[in-house]
């Protein structure tokens, strides 16, 4: 089995980002982005996807955290399409039901090849830290979008922003994981087409 691992550098005039991500690693991360909260969620996401990361950004903080949410939404979707390569032996289909405290959040995955984003969580305060919580929703489905999968997102309950944050997170990295987690029973891809 060779290794997974995505190497992504991308710079604009809005942001600089160096990504490393190794989808086969143990939780380990180091996430540099001058956004203490967004890093708090990249944290979470390596270490229960079980997903390696190092990732820098240089972002226009000064303008506000937008380019760096998306674009380091892009470049991580971008590395899990890369990691994956012809997808050959994955289970590509991930679902995770998580709790956290009050709240319930539904991930559901699908490595189709083909972007799709459904995104039902409700934020009531428009800040969790440094983070404008609607920039939350815009990083998931730049990571869909440059991943090529099918990712819905649900909020089942709660009322705490920042559990339904971190959940939003973690449901993610666990439907992640396990969609991205090999078969034995499968010879090439999980299709009747043949390719994903």
């Amino acid at each position: 089995m060779e290794p997974r691992i995505a190497h992504i550098k991308r710079t604009t005039k809005e942001t600089d980002i160096a990504l490393t991500l190794n989808l086969d690693g143990t939780g380990i991360c180091s996430s540099n982005t001058g956004i203490g909260f967004f890093d708090h969620m990249i944290d979470g996401l390596a270490r229960h996807g079980l997903f390696d990361i190092d990732l820098v950004c240089k972002g226009d903080l000064h303008v506000d955290s937008h380019h760096t949410i998306e674009d380091v939404g892009i470049v991580l979707g971008t590395a899990v399409r890369k990691a994956l390569g012809e997808k050959k032996g994955i289970k590509r289909y991930g679902n995770f039901f998580l709790p956290m405290d009050e709240t319930l959040m539904l991930c559901a995955i699908d490595l189709s090849g083909r972007p799709y984003f459904e995104w039902d969580v409700t934020f009531t305060v428009p800040k969790i830290g440094d983070v404008d919580t609607e920039m939350i929703r815009d990083f998931f489905y730049a990571v869909s979008y440059s991943a090529e999968m099918n990712l819905h997102l649900k909020q089942m309950s709660g009322f705490n922003n920042h559990h339904i944050a971190e959940g939003s997170f973690k449901a993610f990295a666990k439907a992640l994981d396990m969609a991205t987690m090999y078969e034995s029973r499968i010879d090439g891809v999980w299709s009747t087409k043949g390719v994903l």
